[in-house]
């Protein structure tokens, strides 16, 4: 068991998952937003902060033995939001993990960094970005910074990529990108407790049969999903419209986020 992880972006959906399910693995969550996470729990420790303030966020790490960075914005937004969190946000994580002892991080990165991939290829963690959106931008960076960050000073990394996170795939893409919450849970402690765990990307899905993306580099991790979006496939095909096959939805690997527009300030 750790002693503190840190979760940011804790009023998200899917912090609130994790806010849940990651405590039998702590003797204490720290759970981090710039909006209301109502009352601390037994176990909990809450502080709200600004990621775009690095004295902050220097505080907010102090202590910390493991960090699973959601924080920051979700979808596409303007270019002066997205640096503001996203940028700048990451930056201030590891810089503030640098000073506080190199707690490993799970870096919340997207299939939005490969997005213009279309669906009919099977992709590597090394095969070149192709972000369909600022915000996919936004998430390259952050890998960058990880990347520069093991190298230069020994920060350990899960640069996650994920897919769809959510309790069930909801539609036929997902069937691809479906990434269950025990999945993830899974993947965050192995990431943690893994003898080395270097700055590895993983794609963030489950075992799908119809999956795009190959893990077997990541196999020294001993992570090995259970979850299959298979099981969903005859729901989906009974309750779902197919889409039609020249939608960005069934052609790209980054679905609607293709068809978004570059959002202005």
């Amino acid at each position: 068991m750790l002693n503190r992880i840190l979760i940011t972006g804790a009023a998200g959906q899917l912090g609130a998952v994790l806010r849940q399910k990651l405590k039998p693995h702590a003797k204490m969550l720290r759970l981090s937003d710039i909006t209301d996470l109502g009352v601390a729990a037994p176990g909990e420790e809450i502080v709200l902060c600004d990621l775009a303030d690095g004295a902050a966020v220097d505080a907010l790490v102090e202590g910390c033995d493991a960090i699973v960075h959601l924080g920051g914005i979700s979808v596409e937004k303007s270019f002066d939001l997205i640096e503001s969190a996203n940028l700048r946000g990451v930056y201030n994580l590891y810089e503030a993990a640098r000073m506080h002892g190199l707690p490993r991080i799970i870096f919340a990165s997207s299939n939005h960094t490969i997005g213009f991939y279309t669906q009919d290829q099977r992709l590597s963690h090394t095969d070149p970005f192709r972000p369909d959106s600022l915000y996919g931008v936004s998430k390259i960076f952050g890998e960058a910074v990880a990347s520069l960050y093991h190298d230069k000073f020994g920060q350990e990394s899960a640069l996650v990529r994920i897919g769809s996170c959510t309790p069930a795939p909801e539609n036929y893409r997902m069937l691809s990108t479906w990434f269950s919450h025990e999945d993830f849970v899974s993947l965050i402690m192995a990431a943690f407790t893994a003898p080395r765990l270097g700055c590895t990307v993983v794609w963030g899905q489950s075992a799908n049969d119809a999956g795009w993306w190959d893990n077997s580099h990541a196999a020294f991790l001993g992570w090995v999903p259970r979850d299959n979006a298979q099981a969903y496939a005859e729901q989906i095909a009974k309750t779902v419209p197919r889409p039609n096959r020249n939608d960005a939805v069934a052609t790209y690997q980054g679905g609607v986020f293709t068809d978004e527009p570059i959002h202005q300030s």
